[in-house]
C-alpha cells in the first residue's frame, strides 16, 4: 500500500558524490594513458561525465552526438578494416595453387619444442594453454633447468588468469609437458617446432637430425625470423614437410604467427600450421619466402630510419613518443630493448654487414652501396642488449627489468658518435619522425606486395 514514486532511473536527481571532480580528472588521466591514441575510450569517458553533470535527456543527447563523431571517424572504418583482414587472411592461396578451401590439415595430438630461449619458452607455453602436449629440448641440463623454470613461471602465470587454473592447464603433469635433453624422445611427434638462435649452420644440424628420427608424417617447423627456409629444408631428406612458424616476442602473448611456405612446402603443411594457429587463439598469416619475411622486413627500414634519426639528433625517447603517441604499443627503442638488441646484432653478423667478417677498411657509414649506422652495433659491443641486461638503449633498475628511463650515458655517447663522425646535430620535429619510420614500412609494404610474398593488403596489415 506504499506510494511507489518515479520507478524510471531517468527520472530520479543524479547523486552528488563528494570530490567528483578530483574523480574524474584522475578517470581521464587514467583512461588517456590507456586508451593511448585511440578516440572510443576517451568519448565513452565523455559521455559518463555528461551522464553526471547534466539532466537524463541532455546526457542521452550529448552520448548520441559522441557516437556520431565515432561512428563517422577514420578510426571506426580503420578498425572495421582490421576486423575483417584478420577473417580474409585464413582464407589463404599460394602463387602454386595450393589453397585453403582444398588443403586438409593434419591432427596435431603431440608436439616438440627444441631450444627454451626467450622464443621458446613462450611456444611451450602456447601449446599448453591450446591443450596440445608437449616434449621440450634443450642442449643440455643447464639450459634445460633453466628453461624449465622459466616456463613453469609462465605457466602458473597464466593459469591465474584462467578460470580453473592450474588443474585446467595440468601442465604438471609429464604426460602433458615433458622436458628432455634426448633428441630421441621426439620420435612420435606429430609436430616440431625449432627455436634455437639465428644460426644456418645449427638450424641446419637440427633439421637433418629430426629428418632421420621424426616419423615420416611430422612437421617440421623453424621459428627463424628472416632465414631461408628452403636452406633449411635442403638439410632434411622431406622438404614438403618444412615450414616457417615465426612467433613474435613474448610468443604466449603476441597474437601474429607468421606461416612462410617453402618451394616445396605442401598444402598439408601449411593447413597444419593455420590450424595450429587456430588452435593457440593466434591470427595465422600466410607469406612466402625471402629475407626477414612479411614482418621483420617491413620493421628493418622502419628501425633503421628510426636509428638514423639519432644519429642526426634525435634521442630514442623522443622518437619513442612520437610513434607512441601515434598509436604504437611500443616504439622501436623500447621494441628493441624488449627483443633483445644481440638479435639483430647475430643477424647482421651472419649478413657479414659487422663483425669479423667485415672487410678491413669498410667506411663505418656505409655497407654495399647503402647508407647504415654502426650504433646499434656498437650498443651490443659494450654488452647493452637491453632488458636482459639491464641496459640497451635505456636502463633498466636491474638485468631483466621492464621500467625504461632515458640514459645519460646514452646522450653522452650519442653526441660523442656525431663529433667522430663529423654530424651536425640538428633539431628533429615529430613531423618528420613520423613520416620517416611509417613511410619507411609503408614503401616497404608496397614492395612486398608488388613481388607477391604476400597475396594481398590485409595480409601485411
Amino acid at each position: 500500500g506504499q506510494p511507489l514514486g518515479p520507478r524510471r532511473l531517468s527520472l530520479k536527481p543524479v547523486p552528488k558524490l563528494p570530490n567528483m571532480e578530483a574523480f574524474l580528472r584522475e578517470a581521464q588521466v587514467k583512461v588517456k594513458r590507456q586508451a593511448r591514441g585511440f578516440l572510443a575510450p576517451e568519448l565513452c569517458f565523455q559521455a559518463v561525465q555528461a551522464a553526471t553533470e547534466r539532466p537524463f535527456a541532455e546526457g542521452v543527447r550529448r552520448e548520441r552526438e559522441l557516437f556520431q563523431v565515432l561512428l563517422s571517424s577514420g578510426q571506426a572504418q580503420a578498425l572495421q578494416y582490421a576486423f575483417f583482414a584478420e577473417r580474409a587472411v585464413h582464407r589463404w592461396a599460394t602463387p602454386g595453387g595450393a589453397s585453403w578451401s582444398s588443403a586438409a590439415p593434419q591432427p596435431v595430438r603431440r608436439a616438440g619444442v627444441i631450444g627454451l630461449g626467450t622464443m621458446g619458452q613462450g611456444i611451450v607455453t602456447s601449446l599448453v594453454k591450446a591443450n596440445i602436449p608437449v616434449v621440450a629440448l634443450e642442449q643440455n641440463l643447464e639450459y634445460l633447468n633453466k628453461g624449465r623454470k622459466a616456463v613453469m613461471v609462465l605457466l602458473e602465470r597464466e593459469a591465474k588468469k584462467m578460470e580453473g587454473g592450474a588443474q585446467k592447464l595440468d601442465f604438471h603433469n609429464p604426460a602433458r609437458l615433458q622436458f628432455t635433453v634426448d633428441f630421441n624422445l621426439l620420435h612420435d611427434v606429430d609436430l616440431v617446432i625449432e627455436a634455437v638462435f639465428e644460426n644456418m649452420a645449427l638450424k641446419k644440424e637440427i633439421f637433418h637430425k629430426l629428418s632421420n628420427i621424426c616419423k615420416p608424417g611430422a612437421l617440421l617447423c623453424t621459428n627463424t625470423s628472416a632465414l631461408d627456409i628452403d636452406e633449411i629444408a635442403s638439410a632434411t631428406s622431406r622438404p614438403q614437410q618444412v615450414i616457417g612458424t615465426h612467433f613474435f616476442s613474448p610468443a604466449h602473448v603476441m597474437r601474429l604467427l607468421e606461416i612462410i611456405y617453402g618451394r616445396h612446402t605442401s598444402p598439408s603443411a601449411i593447413a597444419t600450421a593455420m590450424q595450429l594457429a587456430k588452435d593457440m587463439k593466434k591470427v595465422g598469416v600466410v607469406v612466402g619466402n625471402c629475407f626477414g619475411f612479411v614482418g621483420n622486413r617491413m620493421m628493418f627500414p622502419y628501425v633503421e630510419q628510426a636509428v638514423f634519426l639519432l644519429e642526426e639528433g634525435s634521442r630514442p625517447e623522443a622518437v619513442d613518443q612520437v610513434l607512441e603517441d601515434f598509436g604504437f604499443k611500443i616504439g622501436p627503442f623500447r621494441m628493441s630493448d624488449l627483443a633483445g638488441l644481440d638479435v639483430g646484432w647475430r643477424s647482421r653478423k651472419g649478413q657479414g654487414l659487422t663483425g669479423p667478417s667485415l672487410p678491413a677498411g669498410s667506411s663505418a657509414r656505409q655497407r654495399r652501396g647503402q647508407r647504415y649506422s654502426p650504433l646499434p652495433d656498437l650498443l651490443c659491443e659494450r654488452g647493452r642488449f637491453g632488458q636482459k641486461t639491464g641496459k640497451g638503449w635505456y636502463q633498466y633498475e636491474r638485468a631483466g627489468g621492464r621500467t625504461a628511463t632515458p640514459d645519460p650515458w646514452i646522450h653522452g655517447f650519442l653526441s660523442q658518435y656525431r663529433d667522430t663522425h663529423r654530424i651536425e646535430t640538428r633539431y628533429i620535429d615529430q613531423e618528420e619522425i613520423l613520416e620517416r619510420c611509417l613511410f619507411s614500412l609503408i614503401n616497404e609494404g608496397f614492395a612486398i606486395l608488388a613481388e607477391g610474398v604476400a597475396s594481398g593488403p590485409e595480409h601485411l596489415d
